[in-house]
């Protein structure tokens, strides 16, 4: 594999601010969505959903939805054998079969002629519901007697040895050290809990898929998905058909953030097609889409830690409590991912990190950017801006006397070939000119209304699972590219042109990326994870070499030199090197190799993630995944500056910092609209977003209640720093940066309001009401709403 050789002309295409190759067709209009296929004959698809958020279904009636005029086929789940999907616990099915386990589960679905009469039809389906004790918080779920959502959980088909215990669905931990000893001689130990409630991914284009059957059983699916290969697969686990037959297109996708990672209406609408005979399309509304899709996982985080009173940190104690809601999804893996980083970017010898997902009766949880790790650093950072205040050192001290450096380990023992969280911090410490605007921020503060700045540290990593790419060379000397990457929107197409183009000494306009399509593409596990330019980068990087050695072959037969003596040239030409004006084309190579000799150019690159030894000091609990056979480590450091209105409780973010490594930035442009759409969503994280259920149901299913920020709403100031410190394991050295903006702003934003009013809220988001309270003297805002289920 190529290693990052900066200065090298052949890589004119990294560090290119390019326009993302879709730009003009969304600017003209002209991007085709899922929603805007339309197939000769196609029908529309509406689905009825569970009025109940615990119940027996004992029969339908599908009479007078099957009698209205214009309606095709109705399904419900006597329609199909008891198969289950799911990447961690396969334990959900199509539609729900048997019972119900929350509110807007799907329960059946109608196909006709137009979507106004699908959707009243769905509402003449009587169901036959036998009403069961739910359960809305994991408190209540793990509590003795309580009612059992997934009665044959145990035979249920999981990729990993889970520790479950009634509606507990997994349990792990990992420790090191001796925590207990380190705690009890420490100088202070310092314990709190946080508090986060569930967030909705808030995608532009809500859930939607197009189904069609084949005369001979053949399905293909167009859908708004992370991953066509996880749709297949979804498909194939839930319905029984050989994945072989079962083709998934990607269009353009309107957004993703780890929602659309796993299948939901997809097998829905296989369904009705297979019944109807006819192509259907299901397109959920936005308030079906908030009610039936997926969450982030709300979370109560206990975290103790000891220090000393130079503040050194000596142990950590993590207990992370998540509500998975009725599926599993990703809930194991995400509840250990957040313990995985309990430490964050530190040296913490002694450690326990661990934490439980239980089912409860609302929407699943699932995927969402970052992973859990949100979770786990809104407790970690803002605690350890607790200590550095109650030790007497500055936020940044602190972190730099406790930060990890090149050459340490992560905490199972993976090694850390890229540590720059000290430059981060420093980098951020300087951009922002720390002594000095805490000064004026102190000097700032008014009659009812303070100023405060806070600051928080970050690691994560980029780079899981399987990929492969494939690379092409045509006829006219330009190239192919297919890697079974989905763009969701954030540009990865892009960038992932110009890392071939670089390879291969092109320009990006010579380069053609492929839409994902598991009939052509090869396989990638997804995008998410921050993964698509890490992994698929280095995919792309091996697949060049192979394509690059055959040019080189080619071009040494032609010239009659030896390969060692020939050099690629910018724009796609081979030279003797040291004999001017000796060359010739890649189009001349390719025409040779087409019809004369060798066959077609084309190269792949595939590889997998395998877990590596764990430090044998380490211990795992049973049921932990381990996360060591993961790709690069990434560090950012991020700063909030804020104003406080004491009358109202409303905060006023006024700028916000952001220092990412990000290895090196293929397309600074997108890495800065990665960082910057980052910290906004972060922004509505930690003030503003908040889905509240009542007795199951949710109270906001739309953006009229749930608020997500506006251009009023963030500020104008939200600056990017970017470091570039060449990762070693990529064939440019990049590292993905779509994850760690969301990380730190929440604690960031929770020390900024202790800075500005002495008042510290422990409970995200820091609405105006819970500012107000804490003001008030009524506490950091946790337990006032987990107890009546609103989490």
């Amino acid at each position: 594999m190529n290693k990052p050789l900066e200065g090298n002309p052949l890589e004119g295409a990294i560090g290119l601010s390019l326009p993302r190759l879709e730009a003009v067709e969304k600017a003209l209009g002209q991007a085709r969505f899922t929603e805007d296929l339309v197939l000769p004959g196609m029908l529309h698809g509406a689905l009825l959903t569970s009025p109940h958020p615990h119940a027996r279904i004992r029969g339908y009636d599908i009479s007078a939805a099957l009698a209205l005029p214009g309606v095709k086929a109705v399904v419900t789940g006597d329609d199909f054998e008891t198969r289950y999907m799911g990447l961690v616990v396969k334990d959900e099915t199509a539609l729900a079969k048997d019972k119900v386990r929350y509110i807007g589960e799907p329960v059946a679905a109608v196909a006709a002629v137009d979507a106004e009469t699908a959707r009243a039809a769905v509402h003449l389906i009587e169901v036959d519901y036998e009403e069961l004790p739910a359960v809305f918080t994991p408190e209540e779920a793990m509590a003795p007697g309580a009612p059992l959502l997934h009665e044959d959980y145990g035979s249920y088909f999981k990729i990993f040895d889970a520790v479950h215990d009634g509606n507990m669905l997994s349990k792990a931990e990992i420790v090191g050290g001796d925590p207990d000893a380190a705690m009890a001689k420490a100088d202070r130990v310092f314990e709190n809990v946080y508090e986060l409630s569930a967030q909705y991914h808030a995608y532009m284009e809500p859930g939607v898929a197009l189904a069609q059957v084949d005369p001979d059983g053949r399905v293909t699916v167009w859908s708004s998905t992370q991953s066509v290969f996880r749709t297949q697969a979804n498909i194939a686990e839930s319905l029984g058909i050989p994945m072989a037959k079962i083709r998934c297109i990607s269009p353009r996708i309107g957004g993703g953030f780890g929602g659309k990672s796993e299948a939901t209406v997809q097998p829905v609408a296989v369904l009705l097609a297979q019944k109807a005979g006819r192509p259907v399309r299901i397109a959920l509304s936005r308030d079906e889409d908030m009610t039936a899709m997926r969450s982030r996982h709300p979370a109560r985080v206990t975290c103790r830690t000891g220090v000393m009173n130079d503040g050194t940190i000596v142990a950590r104690h993590l207990d992370i409590l998540m509500d998975g809601g009725a599926y599993a999804d990703d809930s194991p893996a995400v509840m250990m991912l957040a313990a995985y980083f309990g430490t964050g970017p530190y040296r913490i010898p002694n450690y326990r990190l661990g934490g439980r997902a239980v089912y409860t009766n609302k929407l699943r949880a699932g995927a969402f950017r970052g992973f859990g790790n949100p979770q786990a650093t809104f407790a970690t950072e803002a605690q350890l801006d607790e200590i550095a205040g109650a030790l007497g050192i500055d936020p940044f001290e602190l972190r730099l006397k406790n930060a990890l450096q090149p050459g340490d380990r992560w905490i199972d023992g993976h090694a850390i070939d890229s540590c720059t969280i000290t430059d981060c911090l420093e980098a951020l410490r300087d951009g922002m000119d720390w002594p000095a605007r805490r000064a004026k921020a102190a000097a700032a503060a008014r009659p009812g209304r303070r100023r405060g700045i806070g600051i928080a540290a970050v690691a994560h990593l980029c780079g899981f699972m399987a990929t492969s790419a494939f690379v092409r060379l045509l006829e006219d000397g330009s190239v192919a590219l297919n890697t079974g990457a989905v763009d969701i929107g954030q540009g990865s197409n892009t960038a992932l042109t110009q890392i071939c183009a670089a390879a291969l000494g092109l320009s990006p306009d010579q380069v053609r990326c492929v839409d994902a399509d598991t009939d052509t593409a090869p396989y990638n596990s997804g995008t998410n994870a921050s993964r698509v330019t890490y992994m698929v980068g280095r995919a792309i990087g091996e697949a060049a070499d192979v394509v690059r050695s055959k040019i080189l072959e080619h071009a040494g037969e032609m010239l009659e030199a030896h390969t060692g003596d020939l050099e690629l040239l910018p724009g796609g030409r081979v030279a003797i090197k040291g004999v001017p004006g000796k060359t010739i084309s890649f189009q001349e190579v390719s025409i040779r190799a087409h019809w004369a000799t060798g066959g077609p150019i084309m190269g792949t690159g595939s590889f997998v993630y395998e877990a590596g030894e764990v430090d044998p000091k380490v211990a795992l609990t049973k049921g932990f995944m381990s996360f060591n056979g993961a790709g690069a480590y990434t560090f950012a450091a991020q700063a909030v500056e804020l104003e406080v209105d004491e009358v109202t409780g409303q905060v006023e973010v006024l700028e916000v910092w952001s220092a990412h490594d990000v290895g090196r930035a293929v397309n600074p442009g997108a890495v800065d609209g990665q960082i910057q759409g980052g910290v906004v969503q972060a922004l509505g994280y930690a003030l503003t977003e908040e889905m509240v259920w009542a007795d199951g149901r949710l109270a906001n299913p739309s953006f009229m209640d749930y608020k997500i920020p506006g251009t009023m709403d963030v500020p104008y100031g939200i600056h990017a720093i970017v470091l570039e410190k060449a990762e070693p394991t990529h064939p440019f050295g990049a590292k993905g940066v779509g994850e760690p903006p969301i990380i730190g702003i929440a604690p960031a934003v929770s020390s900024a309001i202790h800075d500005a009013t002495g008042k510290r809220l422990r409970r995200s988001p820091m609405t105006p009401e819970r500012v107000f309270r804490a003001l008030a003297g009524e506490g950091d805002g946790v337990g006032i709403d987990w107890p009546n289920g609103q989490c």
